[in-house]
């Protein structure tokens, strides 16, 4: 039981944390500061809720395993992602634009702005 209220109040702890850093201005770092205390909170929950302190090793070895695939996963995500950067646009693409000034005049259309090296701009 010491466990569960322990547990209990470092969650109920790092949720004020949490709240709290959103209204302090750490510029670029706020986003790894809260992935950080959530990445806390998870392991707390994983350990004592989900009773991995006290189980057999290969449940830990199965989530932990999991979670390295779904960061493999992510990782090639992001490779694509960066592979198909210079075929993107900000805005909306040229015929939308076209479609919705003469269709629906007046109506608000993202502007094209050209970040990559022109590619995708009406300009």
């Amino acid at each position: 039981m010491k466990y569960l209220m322990g547990a209990g109040a470092a969650l109920l702890f790092l949720t004020v944390i949490t709240v709290a850093s959103h209204s302090v201005d750490m510029g670029e770092a706020n986003l790894p500061v809260a992935l950080f205390i959530a990445l806390i909170k998870a392991t707390i929950v994983a350990l004592v809720f989900m009773h991995l302190r006290w189980d057999r090793p290969f449940n830990l070895l199965v989530l932990v395993g999991s979670i390295v695939f779904v960061m493999i996963m992510l990782a090639f995500a992001m490779m694509d992602v960066q592979q198909n950067l210079p075929n993107m646009f900000d805005g909306n693409a040229p015929e939308a634009a076209s479609t919705m000034d003469a269709n629906a005049p007046g109506a608000p259309v993202a502007q094209v702005r050209s970040t990559n090296g022109g590619v995708g701009s009406t300009n």
